[in-house]
């Protein structure tokens, strides 16, 4: 027992290596474990009392084991075996297959991670950029959803900046789980939008497995009282109006919502801006008729870089307003008829938003101009004026009045070269009118036809 034993170098530090792994993976790993998932109920139990609707239990369960109970769903089983018949493949190449859909579609929450990063990160980056105004149309409404029913904030879907500016305004709501196209696949990023619970959709999928699993998903997250927040128009609007909803997501959570245990409530949430910091290539996609943008991960970064450079050297003051309403929330189980119509409950719920959308100052100027052409500021500030009474809701203004709201837009647009100032009279140059019919899209559906009533 007590006799020597020599080993090679390399031997004796893999045998060191393997017993440190198994030390540390039955003693250390899950000691540090519980620390962290005790600490991490804490800072749960103490969010969801100032949050109005709480973090659910299903947000907090282990990724591997939502995966898990994900790819043994009897249904996405079915999938699995309908896969593999009409591909030719064997079954259990196919269950592979469903384990990696589900491995990029389940989100890996993390409560300090959403409210210690991603609320902070989304406060600055509102307040930095823009003037932010929000407001509940119907806050009474708001306030009386069951605290226990399943909210989905359904958002129009003007800039990737709609992520960043509906999460810091949901933020004493609840934490979001939002669904993501593929950009967000990219590393890092993806890990970062993973913890902050959201969940990646590939838009454009055709494949049944794939749409089963994510079908699943959406349903399980439904029934266990996920909040989440939807575009329903499928992709960012290229002309900068509202389209016709795809009720591909709307439609997963009203057919497997179970209204008996749990409300299903629709939360319409219209955004609007003074500036679209994507407006020239999303413009530029619109009119080459096709969804590819000619804007790369790194030109996005550069400028990104120059912009926190002139905020930081005292250049840069802001890009106006940008503004988010709350509407009128739609109850499932007031209207159970609408589980069952999808087209009728995504129509419905976009005429909610668009009913919504805030009447911005540089939107309301880009309208008047591009339809009218050349307009002296006196009579631009009268129609300010007459459109903000003839509107049901208020417009979004600087504190002065109209006049001071054409000046405001005026200002940005001049500096843009979109329009130009002779004596007091605004005048579109001929670069500026795809840009200025761009933002005039925003709202022409809520201005009163004043073009040719003057």
């Amino acid at each position: 027992m007590t006799t020597q034993v020599s080993l090679p170098v390399w031997l004796f530090i893999l045998i060191m290596l393997f017993a440190t792994v198994t030390f540390a993976s039955h003693f250390l790993f899950p000691s540090v474990r519980w620390f962290f998932r005790r600490r991490a109920e804490r800072i749960v139990a103490r969010l969801n009392e100032r949050l109005e609707r709480p973090i659910q239990p299903f947000k907090l369960a282990r990724r591997y084991d939502l995966i898990q109970r994900l790819i043994y769903d009897p249904e996405v089983t079915e999938a699995v075996v309908a896969h593999a018949r009409e591909n030719n493949l064997r079954e259990d190449v196919a269950f592979e297959k469903a384990r990696d859909y589900a491995r990029e579609i389940v989100p890996a929450f993390s409560a300090s991670a959403y409210f210690g990063f991603a609320i902070r990160a989304a406060r600055w980056l509102s307040n930095a950029l823009y003037r932010v105004d929000v407001k509940d149309l119907d806050e009474a409404a708001l306030v009386g959803i069951d605290r226990d029913a399943t909210v989905i904030f359904v958002i129009n879907h003007r800039s990737n900046m709609d992520y960043v500016l509906v999460t810091y305004l949901a933020a004493r709501r609840s934490a979001l789980s939002y669904a993501v196209g593929e950009w967000a696949r990219l590393w890092p990023l993806s890990g970062l939008i993973r913890a902050m619970g959201a969940y990646f959709i590939r838009r454009k999928s055709r494949n049944a497995l794939y749409r089963k699993v994510l079908e699943k998903y959406i349903q399980m997250a439904t029934r266990g009282g996920v909040a989440q927040a939807i575009f329903p128009e499928g992709g960012l609007s290229l002309d900068g109006g509202l389209k016709s909803p795809k009720v591909g997501l709307i439609k997963y959570i009203a057919e497997g919502a179970d209204l008996e245990a749990r409300d299903v409530v629709f939360v319409p949430v219209a955004v609007n801006y003074d500036r679209v910091l994507e407006d020239t290539i999303l413009i530029d996609a619109d009119r080459r008729g096709e969804r590819r943008f000619r804007a790369g991960v790194l030109s996005a970064f550069w400028q990104a870089i120059a912009l926190f450079w002139r905020r930081a050297t005292g250049r840069f003051h802001s890009f106006g307003y940008t503004a988010a309403r709350f509407g009128t929330p739609l109850s499932l189980r007031a209207n159970p008829e609408l589980a069952g119509t999808p087209e009728a409950l995504g129509g419905l719920i976009l005429d909610r938003i668009a009913s919504a959308v805030p009447i911005l100052p540089v939107p309301l100027l880009a309208y008047l101009l591009e339809a009218e052409g050349a307009m002296d500021r006196d009579a631009l500030t009268a129609r300010f004026a007459a459109i903000d009474h003839a509107t049901p809701e208020p417009l979004v203004m600087p504190e002065g009045g109209h006049a001071h709201g054409v000046a405001f837009a005026a200002n940005r647009l001049i500096k843009r070269g979109l329009v130009t100032d002779e004596d007091g009279v605004l005048t579109p140059t001929e670069s500026g009118q795809p840009i200025l019919r761009y933002y005039a899209n925003s709202i022409r559906h809520l201005v009163p036809d004043f073009a040719g009533a003057a």
